[in-house]
């Protein structure tokens, strides 16, 4: 009995991984490229070697958008949300800062192909994307 309650919780537990590779491998087969502005920033780390903090300057427009939903000082209320931004992509397919997503689909209130939604996150009272860092390929 033993036995098979193990073998059953390994077979979930390796179904359950094995999906979430699957759901990520077709996110990147399927998924569109979108570049960001960078804005200035301090290196968080020299001793990780080749390393920088990236922050965008799309997260200062979702932090004007949201009219003080986000608290702006790290010593006041630490706000946790998610979102998204509504986003115009160019030519090059860099996103420029639309609106807030209204939980309609992109593009509703004037028919455009080159807009989609990104999804953001805040932590800590800062807004966040996908990634916060990039490790520079040695050499």
């Amino acid at each position: 009995m033993r036995n098979t309650i193990a073998v059953i919780g390994l077979v979930l537990a390796l179904g359950m991984v094995n999906w979430s590779i699957f759901a990520k491998e077709q996110h990147l087969e399927h998924g569109k490229v979108v570049y960001l502005e960078l804005a200035p920033v301090d290196p968080r780390s020299l001793i990780q070697g080749d390393y920088m903090t990236l922050r965008f300057s799309m997260a200062n427009e979702i932090r004007k958008a949201s009219r003080g939903d986000i608290a702006e000082a790290p010593n006041t209320k630490v706000a946790y949300a998610d979102g998204k931004a509504v986003v115009t992509l160019d030519d090059n397919k860099v996103a420029t800062f639309h609106s807030l997503a209204s939980g309609q689909p992109p593009g509703t209130d004037q028919p455009s192909s080159n807009q989609l939604e990104l999804r953001y996150r805040v932590r800590k009272n800062r807004v966040k994307f996908a990634t916060n860092a990039f490790f520079f390929q040695e050499g």
